[in-house]
This record gives structure tokens, C-alpha cells and sequence, in this order.
């Protein structure tokens, strides 16, 4: 069965006040069960913030590394899950299920990609 990477992109200036709510977790908690107990999720985790990260960039042989946080950019990677789905539109589904148990003060997008196998 196919594998996919969903990264979940977040706007680190524009999210709810305090972060994800207690009830958000609890909804999470209980999707990531489901999709663990459907051998569907093989691994996900949230990142921290890009104050925390560094960004390393090899270009024309050089290597350049910049501190977070980034504030150039608008969207960051907040967290991501591998699932292991039949086919693309099972790993739409389990997707679209996340993206759906958060509240309206959220505004993320998730790029659902399959991982290339060798």
C-alpha cells in the first residue's frame, strides 16, 4: 500500500490565542486512535515554532545557515503524519477528517504528497 506525507501548514501569526484548545486535543487524540487502530497512521508529531528551528541552505557550494524564527514566511509546516492508505482518495479522506476537527478560528492547509517508494 502507498505511503503520504500530509504536512500541515500553519500561519504562526494568525492562530487562536493560546494555541490548540483542550477540546481540539481531545477531538485529535481520538482521530489519531482511530487511525492507529485502522493501521492507517504510521507517525505524526507537531513541530515547534520557527523561533526554535534554523533553516540550512547548500547553494553553488555554499552552505548558509539562518536562526528562526522566519519572518519572512507567511505559512510553516506546523506538524505532519505518514499514512499508509490504499490509494489517494482513502488518504484524501483521513486528511480531510483532521483538517475538519478544528474549529473556525483555524486556518490551515495540508499537503497531502505520496512518498516515492524505490
Amino acid at each position: 500500500m502507498p505511503r503520504y506525507l500530509t504536512m500541515i501548514r500553519v500561519d504562526e501569526n494568525n492562530g487562536p490565542e493560546g494555541g490548540p484548545s483542550p477540546e481540539l486535543m481531545e477531538r485529535m487524540g481520538a482521530l489519531i486512535e482511530e487511525m492507529t487502530k485502522a493501521g492507517v497512521l504510521l507517525d505524526t508529531a507537531g513541530l515547534t515554532s520557527t523561533a526554535e528551528g534554523a533553516r540550512l541552505r547548500w547553494n553553488k557550494g555554499e552552505l548558509t545557515v539562518t536562526d528562526g524564527p522566519f519572518t519572512e514566511s507567511k505559512e510553516v509546516v506546523g506538524g505532519y503524519a505518514i499514512i499508509q492508505a490504499k490509494d489517494r482518495g482513502e488518504a484524501f479522506e483521513w486528511t480531510k477528517r483532521f483538517l475538519r476537527i478544528h474549529g473556525e478560528e483555524w486556518d490551515i492547509t495540508s499537503e497531502l504528497r505520496e512518498i516515492a517508494e524505490p
